[in-house]
């Protein structure tokens, strides 16, 4: 089989530890897996001797080829032509790529494992056929892992192989890699200029008491889209059409009052639930991620606040965010004080490696540790005094967008959202916002809810709930009976209500009051 019509899409690399593959029959299993659909075979085994490498790969060989399914050996150009199989695949520390190919010939399948752009880029030079680019998560099934390089790390080195001219090159994920999580590795990895031709599995295939079952669930998942990503044209969006629309989206909300599920701090779980009756929703107050599963087939939406933090709040929150990831309904996270403690970095790093948010909201402060900066120095919650430009800020909220293909919000004196695609500035507000316990939290509640309601375009629902709640504060702000924070609470509610109303009633004066600017 040429190497360019090989279908990279289901890369099952075998693994004969008993950890892994237990009391099973790895011939079994790598048939059954092929049976299932895996599309290339890569038989790895460290341990045994030449001749058991010869053998079992042999065995191996005449189920691979009887399917069209190409074999590879893990490191040993010696195994791979005296058993007759197609090819190899080669780490950086195993013989280098050029004298693999001088061994095996022209036709042979050769694969490299790259961990960093400079790899990469080498080896594509070199005539890889195709790249093994991780580790992506953590995994128990390879030790010495030089780096955790997440799905930025792989989307960096597809950049970077586009960029150089390397389309041809194809490249499959690994590290961690399951069921659970492969759509979302497969559509965060991809950059604009070049996609993950597929992935590659160990434990999920191997450590299944059903291969032939797991394997085609894959394959399933593969070839589909995830259930959170909605396939909408992201047209170019005017401050005068987000006006028009706004209210729309506000009226829509209220009439269906969706669930807002909210996993928030226990500071302002009262605060945050009646802000969401205020706008139009139902809450639900639930930290438990017992009860996720039954809650995102509401329909609903999902905010995750980081406000309090514990090791088993972290379980129940990856729990919920599972599950609503799985039915496609809408996620918001709120880091809130990311950069504040080793344990909350942590807690930011494996919530994101844990499943897709469609908008991640913070600070300045919150919103650097997400795009992974070093060294954020944050007292509490606070953001601190501001570190960056307002084009800085751009810039990096732009950017990270760009890299998680979600919507990236930092509020501020001037809050900067963008898709990646479509960045937006806005002024809007009421200084009353930052002397009151939980606004930066119920402002996620207010944009979950709008999300909820807007599915198509979450850039636009996100927009309309940062300006019904920071344009409710205003004209909470200025009302004669507020005279500070404690009197400002009830009228900012009131005010949120007031608009909601409004706009059932197709009043949509408020919105003409929005102070945003494409950038």
């Amino acid at each position: 089989m040429p190497s360019k019509d090989v279908d990279y899409s289901c890369y099952l690399v075998t693994d004969s530890t008993p950890a892994i593959l237990g009391d099973k029959d790895l011939v079994a299993v790598v048939k059954a897996a092929v049976e299932g659909g895996a599309t290339i075979v890569q038989y790895r085994d460290k341990t045994s001797e030449t001749a058991e490498l010869v053998q079992v790969a042999k065995q191996l060989h005449q189920i691979t080829k009887r399917a069209g399914v190409p074999l590879l050996i893990n490191d040993r150009v010696d195994v791979a032509l005296a058993a007759g199989v197609e090819g190899v695949h080669v780490g950086q520390d195993d013989l280098d790529l050029k004298t693999t190919r001088r061994i095996l010939g022209p036709d042979a399948i050769i694969g490299i494992t790259a961990n960093t752009l400079e790899e990469a880029l080498e080896a594509a030079r070199d005539g890889a056929d195709y790249l093994g680019i991780g580790t992506v998560y953590a995994t128990p099934t390879k030790e010495n892992t030089k780096s955790i390089i997440g799905a930025a790390g792989v989307q960096q080195i597809l950049t970077a192989l586009a960029s150089a001219g390397h389309d041809e090159v194809k490249t499959v994920a690994i590290g961690g890699i399951n069921a659970r999580n492969v759509q979302r590795i497969m559509y965060q990895c991809a950059s604009p200029e070049k996609k993950l031709d597929g992935v590659a599995v160990v434990s999920a295939i191997m450590a299944s008491d059903d291969p032939k079952d797991a394997t085609q669930h894959l394959c399933k998942l593969i070839s589909q889209p995830p259930p959170f990503v909605t396939p909408v044209s992201r047209g170019k969006l005017t401050r005068d059409e987000l006006v028009a629309k706004a209210p729309v989206i506000v009226k829509r909300m209220a009439q269906a009052k969706p669930l807002c599920h909210n996993m928030t701090n226990l500071v302002v779980q009262n605060f945050a639930a009646n802000v969401a009756l205020a706008v139009g929703s139902s809450p639900i107050m639930s930290n438990n991620g017992l009860e996720a599963a039954d809650l995102a087939a509401l329909g609903g939406s999902l905010v995750i606040n980081m406000g309090t933090t514990t090791p088993e709040m972290r379980e129940n929150h990856l729990r919920a965010l599972a599950a609503y990831n799985a039915v496609g309904s809408p996620t918001l996270l709120d880091p809130v004080g990311a950069g504040a403690t080793a344990h909350r970095r942590e807690g930011v790093k494996a919530l994101m490696a844990g499943g897709f948010f469609d908008v991640i909201k913070g600070n300045e402060g919150e919103i650097r540790t997400v795009s992974g900066a070093q060294g954020v120095k944050q007292h509490g919650v606070d953001s601190g005094a501001s570190q960056l430009s307002l084009e800085d800020r751009i810039r990096l909220v732009k950017g990270t967008a760009a890299r998680e293909r979600n919507i990236i919000l930092m509020t501020g004196s001037t809050d900067v959202i963008s898709d990646g695609e479509r960045t937006f500035t806005i002024n809007n507000g009421h200084p009353y916002l930052g002397e009151i316990t939980g606004s930066g939290c119920t402002l996620g509640t207010t944009i979950a809810s709008m999300m909820a309601a807007e599915r198509e375009d979450k850039l636009l629902a996100a927009l309309t709930g940062i300006l019904m709640y920071e344009i409710a504060a205003e004209r909470a702000g200025v009302r004669e009976e507020v005279k500070g924070p404690g009197t400002f609470v009830p009228a900012f509610i009131d005010e949120l209500y007031r608009i909601r109303q409004e706009c059932v009633n197709n009043e949509t004066r408020w919105a003409q009051t929005a102070k945003v600017d494409l950038v």
